[in-house]
């Protein structure tokens, strides 16, 4: 069987916690940040975890080796 290889975008995107957890950035501060409000724009700061399933599927499927 051939090795099963990380999908490079997902690499880029996703961590697994210590837990197995999965956590991503959130979206939404790239650009047009003077038509947000402070509050929007303080409460996108920093990063979220999957829901569970979500979680699994990404660890299945895409983080194979993580």
């Amino acid at each position: 069987m051939p090795k099963l290889k990380t999908k490079s975008g997902a690499k880029k995107r996703f961590k697994i916690t210590g837990t197995g957890k999965v956590v991503y950035a959130q979206q939404g501060k790239r650009h047009g940040m003077i038509k947000r409000t402070n509050k929007q724009i303080r409460n996108l700061r920093g990063t979220n975890v999957l829901f569970k399933t979500d979680g699994d599927n990404v660890k299945k499927y895409f983080l194979p080796n993580g």
